[in-house]
């Protein structure tokens, strides 16, 4: 693509963004300072349509910097440790994970001010406590490396909102203000926290939007230098090895009054922009929409292709969670038959598990109210914290569920029973063969639950499931074989080990949803080639469950394996037994 071009399709994403808005420079001036901010001196470098960026190889580990950590005396640790986090963590990587997981996602590894980091004050930082860029170049080295582009806000400490407070840019103009008088009532709310915090400044008394909390202040994109601000810290991140970006809380990016200010077509449009900027200086790279809302508004930021390259699959971790707590798979089943399959280019990014919690939005419509209240109830039982949200009507809802996937797989609607290892074992071996890219929270690759003490010490509900391990005692339980630690550990490596030899299991291979009798819940997933097939099939159930091998397309003239167990079919034979809570890949090709 010639530069002229470049600068062509540029210029339409920012008329679409700032139609009707006073700007400080013509469209053409603000585009040659974009692309002169993303490109320095480097050729434009014209990306590959509807190509694939990644197979069945890769599978992403979701972690903080610190969720590692080396002492010096391990039984008398203190706050500081004998190394970088960031070190343990990339050592962690190389010794445990080679050969299973080839790619990180390290969570906000910026100075921060609240929220676990996702109130940055400065984003072209990495936060001493964990190390520094040379450390995140060197991960960057072994594995393909997945940061975070907070985006939508900054923290109430960074020097942007200092200088807003002082009048003075750069920051001034950088904050999104209203007026206590505006009408702010179809403001879509994720939280309960008064949406405008009253700041006095230099230049008197503002009232600053804040979607979040009074520390996260949110930018006002409307003005486009801070649109070139981001693109600036784009830059710095795909020049220190960063290809994969996730943009935070981006559904609220763009704000208009009276309207939700959600998924506001402006918001759409800037991601297009940024996708043009970036793969037009590194092709390879990937952005994922993180848009933690109902699953039609969800999918809309696949666009055509042209928005995000993978999107968080939202609604797949309450349904997992519904599904094996009440032995039901209904909801499940309806809402896989009405995904549609991702195009060419792009993926659904799959994950059960999350430093945060597990969102309710993205089942509206998809469980009736008794289902949720029913979940809500059962994982309050096993430990859990439900976090709130203020409706447009005033009331309080539930929004999210913080606990750790290991306690809240611990029991079903009738309590905790036996079967909890296994049943966690089944969720994630559903997960890891969905049409997708796993993503797996580190803490569920442990076996970690509910960490009660950094709760208590925080009062951060989202904590809970935020453990930071001790080197030395987290490598003594995944050695000891009679820890729940070891076995969940070696299951879900054995289980990874197996999706990554399998061509049926690629991101963009054909998917179609079983129809199966009894507690039985299963899919079909073919090769792009065609070549291969693999039926999954899981109990998800705590009784005994048999499979007709009648209801499955199984070609008579294949011989048929089951991958977990590298057991043959026999021919002729007509049914497995299936014990609680196991999974079954059935595959023509060994």
């Amino acid at each position: 693509m010639s530069k002229a071009l470049f600068e062509q399709r540029v210029e339409q994403h920012l008329t679409s963004i700032y139609e009707g808005v006073d700007l400080c420079m013509s469209i053409d001036a603000l585009a040659s300072m974009l692309i002169t901010t993303m490109l320095r001196d480097d050729p434009v470098r014209d990306p590959t349509p509807h190509k694939n960026r990644w197979d069945q190889q890769d599978v992403i580990l979701i972690a903080y910097g610190d969720s590692i950590m080396r002492y010096r005396d391990a039984d008398q640790a203190v706050a500081v440790p004998s190394e970088p986090p960031l070190h343990t963590l990339h050592r962690f990587m190389k010794n445990q994970c080679a050969g299973t997981i080839n790619a990180l996602h390290i969570l906000p590894f910026y100075p921060y001010s609240s929220d676990e980091g996702f109130s940055v004050m400065n984003y072209v930082q990495v936060n001493e406590s964990l190390g520094s860029w040379d450390d995140i170049q060197g991960i960057a080295q072994d594995v393909k490396l997945m940061a975070d582009l907070v985006i939508n806000h900054c923290s109430s400490r960074s020097r942007w909102f200092e200088n807003f407070i002082q009048g003075k840019e750069p920051g001034l103009s950088y904050f999104k203000t209203a007026s206590l008088n505006d009408d702010l009532s179809d403001v879509v709310r994720p939280r309960t926290s008064p949406l405008l915090n009253p700041v006095q400044t230099a230049l008197g008394e503002r009232h600053v939007w804040c979607t979040f909390s009074p520390d996260q202040v949110d930018l006002d994109f409307a003005n486009p230098l801070v649109l070139n601000e981001f693109v600036g810290i784009i830059r710095h991140y795909l020049d220190n090895g960063i290809k994969i970006f996730r943009l935070d809380a981006v559904a609220f990016l763009w704000k208009e009054l009276n309207t939700s200010c959600i998924n506001l077509p402006q918001t759409h449009e800037v991601i297009r922009l940024l996708r043009t900027l970036i793969e037009h200086v590194e092709p390879s790279a990937v952005i994922i929409t993180e848009t933690n809302i109902p699953n039609r508004e969800n999918l809309s930021y696949f666009g055509n292709a042209n928005e995000a390259h993978c999107i968080y699959n939202f609604s797949l971790p309450p349904l997992l969670l519904h599904t094996l707590l009440s032995g039901d798979s209904k909801a499940l089943k309806h809402w896989m038959m009405s995904m549609p399959p991702a195009q060419n280019g792009t993926a659904y990014f799959n994950f059960i598990a999350s430093h945060d919690g597990i969102g309710l939005r993205p089942v509206e419509g998809l469980l009736d109210e008794d289902e949720l209240g029913q979940m809500v109830n059962t994982v309050s039982r096993f430990g859990a914290k439900v976090s709130m949200r203020t409706a447009n009507n005033g009331t309080s809802s539930p929004y999210e569920l913080n606990i750790a996937l290991f306690d809240a797989l611990q029991g079903t609607h009738k309590g905790v029973d036996k079967w909890g290892l296994q049943r966690f074992t089944c969720a994630h071996a559903i997960m890891f063969a969905l049409e997708g890219i796993p993503g797996l929270y580190i803490h569920s690759l442990l076996g970690t639950t509910n960490d009660y003490e950094r709760f208590e010490n925080s009062q951060h509900n989202r904590c809970i499931n935020r453990h930071r391990w001790q080197e030395s005692a987290l490598l003594e339980k995944l050695a000891d074989q009679s820890s729940h630690h070891y076995h969940v550990f070696t299951q879900i490596n054995n289980l990874l080990a197996i999706r990554k030899q399998q061509d049926a299991f690629h991101p963009n291979a054909t998917q179609f949803t079983l129809h199966l009798t009894g507690a039985l819940f299963g899919f079909w997933r073919q090769s792009i080639d065609r070549r291969q097939s693999v039926f999954c099939v899981y109990n998800i159930s705590d009784e005994p469950q048999t499979l007709l091998l009648a209801d499955l397309n199984l070609i008579d003239t294949e011989q048929w394996f089951e991958l977990i167990s590298a057991q043959a079919i026999e021919q002729g034979q007509q049914s497995i037994e299936l014990a609680p809570y196991q999974p079954l890949w059935l595959s023509n090709r060994q």
